[in-house]
């Protein structure tokens, strides 16, 4: 089933809003997102593989992150070097990443080498460089960057409030694995990672730019034929800790590294979201206008800036911020975070609160749908939880005709937010 928004015409060339179509591979109809925009010759798709990010890293921290390093080593018989060449030589970008419950494939070239990208491509993954020289080289470069951010502070005590936030589930280690974890990776966790993971029951297509829809139905089916059917699993759904417990750190250092995050209440397609987005804008993500900043930083000069955001996504929901001040100042910035947070949660915001983010939020509205790949994020982001192709200009609709009393009740709900739980690092 087709669903078009809108059709507009931009300096002369077409420019069509994102729709989704499907391209059927052995049985399997994949979700195509698709935006055709003539203004530029250029093309980017991306091959999105749901519940394959660091999530699934149950039995080994990192191997997620590591394996869509060890695709990036290009094809075996060109060898890293030799693939980068041949891609750089037709100005085609090709790399894999990963997120929580993603994994991403991505390619940017030309429109005139969209069919030879789409070639380069099923290359790539019907003959990876998975060898024991390329498993060696990403070991030795990860666990050198893992080594590195040891003394990254904003790292060790993000990772701390996760493991105080996740116990015991996959969400308390480092995405990027540990230096133990990444040791022990071998040849076979990968080959297993991908031929579990990178497969159609999983897949969804993203493309935008000057191209047919039907050359990108053609071609990437062709690549999509090479992988395999695949199953689909549930992506598991970790709730955060509420104990308001304190981890306190000790390193080397001249600055106290606070953060600091609770439970948040929320379901990924909650129709209450726009409020939330309200909410924790003027709580703390608002920069000088929010609560968090002008208590910590205006009023009381603790801090160069505070922030707190509310994550929601199909696996998690809470809330989490952070702020750096002096050592002899941690534990009264510390109680001035939850201050704060407790009388937001007690008295709400108020009109020329509201008022304020309305405008901004409306009216920066135009800058985060500029670009085509923020577009075709914002539409993939829509389909993956669930919501119609509509529903972003829906709730700029709901965020403008919101009502202080409505939001004010929102906030005072979400009692959840005052089970603060912190992680520190200091002297």
């Amino acid at each position: 089933m087709k669903f078009l928004i809108l059709l507009f015409l931009i300096t002369g060339q077409i420019v069509m809003a994102a729709k989704i179509e499907h391209i059927e591979v052995k049985g399997i109809k994949i979700p195509l997102i698709f935006e055709e925009d003539r203004r530029l010759p250029l093309v980017n798709t991306q091959i999105v593989f749901t519940n394959s990010g660091s999530i699934t890293d149950t039995k080994k921290a990192g191997l997620a992150k590591f394996s869509a390093k060890m695709l990036n080593e290009g094809s075996r018989e060109m060898g890293a070097n030799g693939f980068a060449e041949m891609l750089e030589s037709k100005a085609i970008h090709m790399s894999a990443s990963t997120g929580s419950e993603t994994f991403v494939i991505e390619m940017g070239s030309l429109n005139e080498q969209f069919k030879q990208s789409a070639k380069y491509l099923k290359m790539l993954l019907k003959s990876p460089n998975f060898t024991e020289r390329s498993l060696k080289k990403v070991k030795t470069m990860t666990m050198g960057a893992i080594s590195r951010k040891e003394n990254d502070y904003d790292y060790v005590a993000s990772n701390a409030l996760k493991s105080l936030l996740f116990k015991g589930t996959v969400l308390a280690q480092p995405a990027s694995g540990t230096l133990k974890s990444v040791q022990s990776i071998t040849l076979e966790d990968v080959k297993n990672f991908t031929k579990k993971h990178l497969v159609l029951s999983r897949a969804i297509v993203v493309v935008g730019g000057d191209v047919d829809i039907e050359a990108v139905k053609k071609e990437l089916a062709k690549v999509l034929k090479i992988l395999p059917k695949g199953k689909s699993e549930p992506l598991p759904y970790f709730e955060a800790n509420g104990d308001a417990k304190t981890e306190v750190l000790k390193r080397e250092t001249e600055q106290a590294y606070i953060y600091f995050g609770s439970p948040y209440n929320m379901a990924v397609n909650d129709e209450d979201y726009y409020k939330a987005r309200v909410a924790t804008f003027i709580l703390g993500t608002g920069g000088f206008g929010s609560r968090l900043m002008e208590e910590i930083r205006v009023k009381r000069g603790l801090a160069y800036s505070a922030y707190a955001r509310v994550h929601v996504s199909k696996s998690v929901s809470y809330l989490n911020g952070y702020l750096q001040t002096k050592i002899e100042s941690q534990d009264e910035a510390k109680k001035t975070v939850q201050e704060v947070i407790e009388q937001f949660v007690k008295n709400g915001v108020t009109q020329d609160e509201l008022e304020q983010t309305k405008k901004f939020l409306l009216g920066s509205e135009p800058l985060r749908v500029e670009t085509m790949s923020q577009r075709l994020n914002r539409t993939f982001m829509d389909y993956y939880k669930g919501f119609p192709l509509d529903h972003s200009k829906k709730e700029l609709q709901k965020i403008k005709d919101l009502q202080l009393d409505d939001l004010n009740d929102f906030i005072k709900q979400h009692r959840e937010i005052l089970k603060l739980s912190f992680a520190i690092v200091t002297k």
